[in-house]
């Protein structure tokens, strides 16, 4: 009798595990929450959170526990795709938020390809994040293909730019854009001086040196704001004040930080309106600042909208799944179909590669370490 009971509360115990797994939905997200570019990373995570947070209501009315799960990329492909990994063994996880670098997003998405855990990215431009054609992937940014063009006329239109001296990063965000921006040069019949890579963090002399010897009348530089940060402080250094340009990778207070004096003379653009500039976006400030002490960036908003973006899309997929839990697939589908209005950046949908339609792009400018939207350009 006692062995009849004991295998009863056995039986009990794993049928309330199966229905407490099942009632269960989990969304992730995978940016860098550690080294150089944690800041961007956590507010890419902390956006996500707050929409999961809002989100959860809805989802408790449903039967269903929501909750999100963070990864930890590093920037580096091969710990996002070690993340990956982790995230299609769990098959809680619907769907991701992320991730902030393109080399990351790049491998990290083909490992979820076969799961149809689908991705979207509030922040990585490479072309070749959605060139690629996988059902999977999405963003909510304007692409290199976007970004670096517009880059390039603001140099040549604003700027009069007659010579150019690029640089990039040597990542596929950085080079992805230094390409583009090198393409309308050639186009607009202006000279550039040098194109080169480089993975330098600590020390610009030599590169500084060539600058001062070519004198370009505009610098771009592909790449992110620790690296940038870190080149523009000792460019103004050596007393070279030629203005600096860059895609949305500059888009952190930390540049500033970083460049102090330096943070002077600097454009970039960006795909997502500084939050300030958004009416929409100044409750998620009040409230981002509230849960996190610090203050909403650009990717911080993006990554709101991206997570609300997943968040309907399940309890759409739920809805047509007779309110049950939907499968990766039809959450998927969902995504890449869907339209979703009223969203903080505006109404977002896709197209058959997954990127945005009609994403705009700002131009924003740092002088004197203080942050200004210039203008904005479909």
């Amino acid at each position: 009798m006692k062995k009849t009971i004991l295998s009863l509360t056995i039986l009990t115990a794993l049928a309330l595990g199966t229905a407490s797994a099942q009632a269960t939905i989990k969304i992730a997200s995978l940016s860098p929450l550690s080294g150089a570019q944690s800041e961007l990373g956590t507010q890419i995570r902390n956006g996500a959170m707050l929409a999961v947070n809002e989100y959860k209501p809805q989802f408790k009315k449903l039967g269903f526990d929501l909750s999100l799960t963070p990864f930890d990329d590093q920037a580096d492909p091969a710990t996002g795709t070690a993340a990956a990994r982790k995230i299609a063994a769990d098959r809680q996880i619907l769907a991701v938020v992320g991730t902030f670098n393109s080399g990351v997003a790049i491998p990290a998405s083909a490992a979820l390809l076969a799961s149809h855990v689908a991705m979207i990215t509030p922040a990585a431009s490479a072309n070749q994040v959605t060139d690629r054609g996988l059902s999977n992937m999405n963003r909510i940014v304007a692409r290199d293909g976007a970004q670096g063009p517009a880059g390039a006329n603001f140099m040549v239109d604003t700027l009069k730019a007659k010579r150019v001296y690029i640089l990039n990063d040597k990542t596929a965000y950085g080079g992805g854009l230094a390409i583009e921006v090198e393409k309308v040069m050639k186009a607009r019949k202006v000279q550039v001086v040098a194109n080169e890579g480089t993975e330098e963090k600590s020390d610009f002399s030599s590169i500084i040196a060539k600058i001062k010897l070519q004198k370009p009348d505009a610098i771009y530089f592909g790449g992110i704001y620790n690296q940038v940060g870190v080149f523009a402080k000792q460019l103004r250094e050596n007393g070279v004040m030629t203005p600096v340009v860059g895609g949305d990778g500059l888009d952190s207070g930390q540049l500033a930080t970083i460049a102090g004096k330096g943070a002077h003379n600097i454009f970039y653009t960006l795909s997502a309106a500084p939050p300030e500039s958004l009416p929409a976006a100044k409750t998620l400030a009040t409230l981002y600042q509230k849960t996190f002490g610090s203050s909403v960036q650009g990717f911080g908003v993006l990554a709101y909208d991206a997570a609300t973006v997943v968040l309907r899309s399940i309890l759409s997929a739920a809805s047509a799944n007779g309110n049950k839990a939907p499968t990766r697939l039809q959450v998927e589908t969902a995504i890449r179909k869907g339209t979703f209005k009223g969203l903080l950046s505006g109404d977002i949908s896709f197209n058959n590669i997954g990127d945005r339609k009609g994403a705009s792009i700002f131009y924003m400018s740092i002088m004197d370490g203080k942050y200004k939207l210039v203008s904005t350009a479909k």
